[in-house]
């Protein structure tokens, strides 16, 4: 005790002996600062006018954003509740409010009907199974409606994806890989039978390597003796490429020139089922000139189990970007393009010049893989629908095959990286273009034939419910996903800021991409799709409901902002849209 005293009265006296001198330096800096922002600077006139004090509108300014979560009401989503709700679910940890909510839901809503009989839980049917492309020789059988919408390889950290590879695995969920390509981390789980899988590009222990590798795990940790061994073996810049299978000890990666014929017959079980995203780029399916690449593509689906081509996306309708600093050599290995470039994909799908050209371009894939395939778009008009239907109507009557699934992304979806003059711009509404689709379909003889995913700020169980009872068959999630995997909406996620993204999950920051804990996010992440699934049965039973196939319109109210109500939502939208 006597020794912390002196301590303090020693560093105290330190401190009065040199006040002066701080003063005096502080004096200095303020100073200089001044003629530099008066005299010198020439790129701030209010610091021209306002030197040193001025800095304080850019200090707050620089607060603002990541303060803002944590302050201020929440505005994007319906309610704070909403958003904790997601982070309580990765957690699984009790998901229930007491007293009333933190935010009272304002504004108009959808309400769901609930019955004068409920049921109990375990009446709730198990089968949550969606079937994609039942006309397909290999048809797609998603183990639950909740996808998790496109995100790329490339705009997500290689940890971040294995993450979700993960979850996808463990939870049966089903993931879209984004216009990336399919990549080696999103076989992550994939178990190599060494000698026999001759599609994949094996490199083999050697003793110093496996030396290597336990030193670091002794020294450090299992992530810093992977990252030596990759060194000790391959030590090149596409090293990252190459997974490392714990149980094989081997770091592998696909052989894309191996034959076709020596790729699996049928996806490996053990790796999550994926969506294959083909872009405009046609990153990952395409040859050295740029052009589609049939062969790559039948090589491609032998890991997935359907296609999406992105016609459009909710937050951008232009082509994919991605920052030059997010391009590294594993990217750009990947996505056969420069290293360390911006990627401008092209605004227009190549083969999708016309709808007639998109629909011919879709009977084509389907033929090359024999599995489902269809096309993500974002309705901003009714008419562009119709006109589409149309043309799939006469596709049909021709004796063509017709799209498995349409994606209707909302005009509110979000993006990594999107113009802000096109987010919030330009497309309708989810529940919006989810009923013009819909309906649409309907009127023209072709719903029975094609199912809806529809996407656009989901994020808890009475909003999947919602939106199934509006029409889809699946639900597209992503933001809701980023922060089950650790997101903290920091919005960092371009690349082209000064920051990057602060939990390593959306940057190719090396530095922070090396805390992502990918086992536990992985976790995290099937967690929360679990407690989406158990909750919506939940849901169900209070609608008195068994099977999430009886979800339909007549479940739902529309209540407006001057407290109108509509119990028949049909009435609703048809004196709201005039279709």
């Amino acid at each position: 005790m006597e020794t912390n005293e002196n301590f303090l009265d020693n560093a105290w006296g330190f401190f009065l002996d040199f006040l002066e001198f701080f003063i005096l330096g502080i004096v200095i800096v303020i100073t200089l600062l001044y003629f530099y922002d008066k005299y010198i600077q020439r790129k701030h006139a209010l610091l021209i006018n306002y030197p040193v004090i001025g800095r304080f509108r850019y200090f707050f300014e620089a607060l603002r954003e990541p303060l803002r979560q944590y302050f201020a009401e929440e505005t994007f989503f319906e309610s704070k509740d909403k958003v904790d709700w997601v982070y309580k679910a990765a957690k699984d940890k009790p998901n229930y409010q007491s007293f009333s909510v933190n935010q009272p839901f304002s504004g108009s809503r959808f309400i769901i009907k609930h019955a004068s009989s409920v049921l109990n839980e375990d009446e709730v049917s198990d089968d949550t199974n969606v079937v994609f492309g039942e006309k397909r020789e290999i048809p797609f059988v998603s183990h639950t409606p909740i996808i998790r919408s496109a995100m790329s390889d490339g705009a997500l950290s290689p940890e971040a994806v294995r993450a979700f590879s993960i979850a996808g695995r463990d939870s049966k969920l089903t993931i879209n890989t984004g216009e990336g390509s399919l990549t080696s981390n999103h076989l992550f789980t994939l178990k190599p039978n060494v000698g026999k899988d001759k599609y994949l590009e094996i490199v083999n222990s050697t003793p110093y390597a496996e030396l290597v590798f336990k030193i670091g795990a002794l020294l450090f940790n299992r992530k810093i003796a992977i990252k030596w061994y990759r060194n000790a073996l391959l030590n090149k810049k596409t090293q990252n490429t190459y997974i490392y299978d714990t149980s094989s000890h081997v770091l592998f990666r696909v052989n894309w020139d191996a034959d076709l014929e020596d790729f699996p017959k049928e996806v490996p079980s053990e790796i999550p089922n994926m969506i294959f995203q083909m872009s405009s780029g046609l990153y990952g399916v395409r040859d050295e000139n740029g052009n589609f690449d049939e062969l790559k593509y039948q090589k491609v689906m032998r890991f997935c189990r359907m296609t999406e081509i992105k016609i459009a996306q909710g937050a951008k309708q232009t082509g994919g970007k991605l920052a030059g600093k997010k391009v590294t050599a594993d990217v750009a290995y990947y996505r056969g393009v420069p290293e360390g470039k911006d990627i401008f994909s092209p605004n227009r799908f190549p083969y999708a010049d016309t709808t007639e050209h998109l629909l011919e371009f879709v009977s084509r894939l389907q033929k090359l893989s024999r599995k489902p395939v269809g096309f993500k778009i974002v309705i901003s008009d009714s008419h562009s629908v119709e006109d589409l239907a149309e043309a799939m109507q006469k596709h049909k009557e021709a004796g063509n095959t017709l799209p498995d699934f349409i994606t209707v992304d909302s005009g509110e979806g979000g993006s990594a990286t999107a113009p802000l003059e096109l987010m919030e711009s330009v497309g309708l509404t989810t529940n919006n273009a989810l009923y013009i689709l819909d309906t649409i379909l309907k009127q023209y003889n072709l719903r029975e034939d094609i199912k809806i995913i529809a996407s656009g700020k989901i994020l808890t169980p009475d909003d999947a419910v919602i939106t199934m009872c509006m029409g889809a068959d699946a639900v597209g999630i992503a933001r809701g996903f980023m922060m089950s995997g650790g997101c903290i909406r920091a919005r960092m996620c371009s690349g082209f800021g000064s920051h990057v993204c602060p939990v390593g999950m959306a940057t190719q920051d090396e530095k922070k991409r090396a805390s992502y804990l990918v086992v536990k996010e992985g976790k995290e992440i099937g967690n929360y799709h679990k407690n989406l699934i158990k909750s919506m049965k939940v849901v169900l039973a209070v609608m008195g409901i068994k099977h999430i196939k009886e979800l339909n319109k007549k479940h739902l109210t529309f209540k407006n902002r001057n407290g109108e109500i509509y119990f028949d939502i049909d009435q609703y939208f048809h004196h709201k849209l005039h279709i």
